[in-house]
């Protein structure tokens, strides 16, 4: 049995214990419990997250622009410029005409969460708080990726896939592999090449204890701009890896903390 209710209550006493338990709840071998949990799930995820103040808008904005520099021509916006040549018999100046442009999205973020090891409860509800936050921070440009030895993209930067699909996929993680970070972050870096946004970055979830061969460091070294969100009492290789990259890190303490800790992580 799911009590909706009773679990309200139990996440308003203790946040990260109560989306624990609902994480696991999300994996039972139970189907109507494991289905009940899911939809739960979803919804509490998406709401924690939306609470988070959002840095802009991901998606593209049409603005005004002269003509002159391009677009599409705006006829009701130029047609007192027009009116206006005719009157006095000459074509309007090109910098008198209005055109519309798509301005460059803000921010675009790509997630990557580390699944190498054992994914329990608390691990997948900071993950899927995580990509819903993302998904609000920059709804139009983010990307999700999870690694082990191998990545798999959950969501591309240029997919339409909602939040709450995204938090379903996660929730049913199961953790196990190696963990092929430098994989992941170079799999990060070629999702960041697809989109327009003027600041990209790359958000990681995980202790990055890597089992690569090649330092990870060097290709952290060229995205341009990451941060590290590491598990509380385990950041070690994660303070290393920022170090040594001009990354900034922070210890996740709870998963209810996911949001704040990004946004403190971005300024």
């Amino acid at each position: 049995m799911l009590d909706e209710d009773a679990f309200d209550a139990a996440l308003a006493a203790d946040p990260d214990a109560a989306l624990a338990m609902l994480a696991d709840m999300a994996i039972a071998t139970d189907e109507r419990l494991r289905a009940a949990a899911r939809r739960l799930a979803a919804r509490i995820v998406l709401d924690l997250a939306r609470r988070g103040t959002a840095l802009g808008r991901g998606i593209g904005r049409l603005r005004a622009v002269p003509a002159s520099t391009g677009g599409d021509l705006d006829v009701d916006a130029s047609l007192d410029a027009v009116l206006a040549g005719r009157a006095e018999r000459r074509p309007p100046d090109a910098d008198e005409l209005v055109a519309r442009q798509w301005a460059r999205p803000e921010l675009a973020l790509c997630l990557v969460v580390d699944r190498s090891g054992s994914m329990g409860g608390e691990r997948l509800a900071a993950a899927a708080l995580t990509a819903s936050a993302c998904a609000f921070r920059a709804p139009g440009d983010h990307a999700v990726l999870v690694f082990a030895g191998e990545v798999e993209v959950l969501r591309p930067m240029d997919s339409a896939r909602p939040a709450a699909a995204v938090v379903d996929s996660i929730l049913a993680l199961r953790g196990h592999g190696t963990t092929a970070l430098t994989d992941a972050l170079c799999a990060a870096a070629a999702q960041l090449e697809r989109t327009r946004a003027a600041r990209r970055v790359v958000v990681l979830l995980s202790d990055c204890r890597t089992t690569d061969e090649l330092d990870p460091v060097l290709i952290a070294r060229r995205l341009p701009e990451l941060v590290v969100l590491a598990p509380a009492g385990d950041t070690e290789q994660a303070e290393d890896l920022a170090r040594r990259s001009g990354a900034r890190w922070a210890a996740l303490t709870g998963a209810a903390d996911a949001p704040a800790a990004l946004a403190a992580l971005l300024g």
